[in-house]
Parts: structure tokens; sequence; C-alpha cells
């Protein structure tokens, strides 16, 4: 059996969930190429949402402290790279990793605890699996891999097969868009300043935290706090719908293992604005605009003035960046893990 752990899926409207998700969604479609049985370890809400093609076992809290698996299970996928369910070392491990952001955005005295919980678990691991080459050489640069080979496999493009949906309350007006959980690392407070001197609004979708103070302090400070909101989680048909209406797309963070959103906006043919940290310029590539590294209020307006300008004089291929944006697939995802189970179920049965 081989089984993948979809326990992320418990935190909806983060990146992991969707990841998992997809990732599931696709494996499902193409159990028939596995060459064993396939199992997904999910929150008891999620049990039977793939039908009954697979199996499913459902996370459990003393899962922590033994992970018991039966001889039947070959192989287990861990879809979350700090996971705390680690299979018995009879199991083949699979292991994504999707990020080092605490080197981006924690205190530099925590690095070393949050490396150390990262090198065991790739330690534990047969097969890693990086989202980005980013995330690739965060990982070579800062981990004893100890020969282990890291593959890197990107996220897919999420496909929304409903109709969008507007919001209940539309905006009123031309509005800006970025949404991500609403945390420091997304630097969202540096957004305000763009819509100074501008009849626009920003409007910021995920799910909330403190930070969002941080947020609105700013928008006071450039006098804007009336057309600055920060709205929480919506809907995918809500957030397509934001997406394809907004006059731009805004993605300033500054620790990213992929960025979800910006392939989305990409698809949308929307102009996307962009920090160039981490992995973000490895997704967008010269398909989008890119933010001063310092996010200078006065640098940014700028930038964000002369982009706004080009994409509108149809200086950039907006069918050339749809067609980049599509080259990122779920479905091609799940075949390489695919191969990958093959691959390890074979070695498996040759151990003595």
């Amino acid at each position: 059996m081989v089984v993948f752990d979809c326990e992320r899926m418990k935190h909806p409207n983060t990146g992991l969930a969707v990841f998992c998700e997809n990732v599931a969604s696709n494996l499902v479609r193409q159990h028939d190429s596995i060459k064993n049985r396939l199992c997904l370890y999910v929150p008891a809400a999620y049990r039977g949402k793939w039908g009954s093609d697979v199996e499913y076992r459902t996370v459990h809290q003393q899962d922590k402290l033994h992970v018991f698996c039966g001889r039947s299970v070959k192989v287990w996928h861990s879809a979350y790279q700090h996971t705390a369910y680690i299979p018995p070392k009879s199991v083949r491990q699979v292991l994504t990793v999707h990020d080092l952001n605490f080197l981006y955005e924690k205190p530099m005295r925590k690095h070393r605890r949050y490396l150390n919980s990262l090198q065991r678990h790739i330690d534990r691991a047969d097969h890693i699996v990086s989202i980005s080459e980013s995330t690739k050489r965060d990982l070579m640069d800062n981990i004893d891999l100890k020969g282990k080979p890291v593959e890197v496999i990107y996220n897919g493009l999420n496909h929304f097969d409903g109709d969008i949906v507007p919001p209940v309350s539309r905006p009123k007006g031309k509005f800006l868009f970025s949404v991500g959980t609403v945390l420091p690392k997304k630097n969202f407070h540096v957004l305000p300043a763009l819509i100074r001197d501008t009849d626009f609004c920003l409007i910021i979708a995920g799910n909330r935290s403190p930070y969002e103070k941080r947020i609105m302090e700013e928008a006071e400070k450039e006098g804007v706090a009336d057309r600055v909101f920060i709205i929480g989680p919506v809907t995918d048909s809500v957030k397509y719908w934001y997406i394809k209406n907004c006059s731009a797309f805004l993605f300033p963070s500054v620790a990213e293992g992929f960025g979800l959103p910006v392939v989305e906006a990409m698809y949308y043919q929307k102009p996307v604005f962009l920090s160039d940290r981490t992995s973000l310029p490895e997704i967008g590539r010269d398909h989008v605009f890119y933010f001063d590294h310092d996010f200078d209020p006065d640098t940014m307006r700028t930038e964000f003035r002369a982009g706004l300008e080009k994409f509108e004089k149809g200086m950039i291929d907006t069918e050339r960046m749809k067609q980049h944006a599509l080259s990122f697939s779920w479905e091609r995802t799940a075949r390489r893990y695919i191969e990958i189970y093959n691959e390890m179920l074979v070695t498996f049965r040759r151990q003595p």
C-alpha cells in the first residue's frame, strides 16, 4: 500500500491544504498506474472525499507518538517537511519540502532549532522532493543531505471548474488584489503605499491574524485606510472573481516556496507585481513585474505606474503568460510522484 499524508488539510485556505487536495485528487485519477493500493491519510472530515476507489485512514492524535502501518504499507508520502506523523523505518518515505521560510522570517536565534528539526526529517526520508529550485538551493546550503538527491517537482495550476461568483459586497470602482494567509512574511503592509494618489482600492483576502494591525497602520500613515479592505478567507469561486476583475494582482511576499496565487493570476492574464525574493522570480519569470528589493514606497509607486503603463500598451505578451501558467500541471505533478512510488515499491520488494 502507498499512503499519501493529507493531514495538513485540517488547515483550509492555506498553501499546504491546496497542495494536499490537488495531489490527492490527481493521484486518485491516476491510481491505476500505482503498482499497489492507494490510501489517503486524512482528517476525519475528508474521509470518503475522493470516492470509494481508494482507501482512507483517519488521522488521530496518538499517531504522533506511533504511526501504526501494518505489513501492507510499503511507501508513505509525507506532504509536509515538519510533519509530526512519521512512519516506521521499515516503510519507505517520500518527503516533500515546501520551503525553508523560517530562514527569512524567524529571528536568527531560532534558525538552528528549525534546521535541526528539518535535518531529522531529511535523515529519515528515502526520497526528497522540493517544490522549487529556490527551495532546493536552500536545502543544499543549509542541510546535510548525506548524499541524498533532491528532486524538484513543481506544483500545478488550480483549475476552477465551478461558476465564478462575485462577493456579496462588490468593490466600488477599480481595485488591486492580493491573497494569502495574513502573516508578516506576506509583506502586505507595503501595499497601501501603492494606492496613495490613485482611485484604487486594495483588497487582501486570506486567513486573518494580528498582523492586520500593521497593515492598517501603514494605510493610516498613507491616508488610504478607507480604501484598504482585509476581508478574511474567501471561497475559490469568489477568489477567482477577484483575480479576474482586479486591475492588478500584487504579491510582495518575502518568503515563498512556490507561490500558487501567482500562477492563477498569470492564467487570468492580469498585470502581476511580485517581490524578487525566494521562489517568485523563478515562477513569474519575465511575464510579471518586480518590486524594488527594499520596498521603498516611492520606488514601488514608480515601478507600479510604469508596469501598468507597459501592460496597457501591450508590452507584456499575455497569451505567452497564460501558456506559462498552464505549464504548471497537477496532473504531471501527481504522475511524477507515482513514478517515484513505483520505483520505491520495486526497491521495497527487493529488500531481504
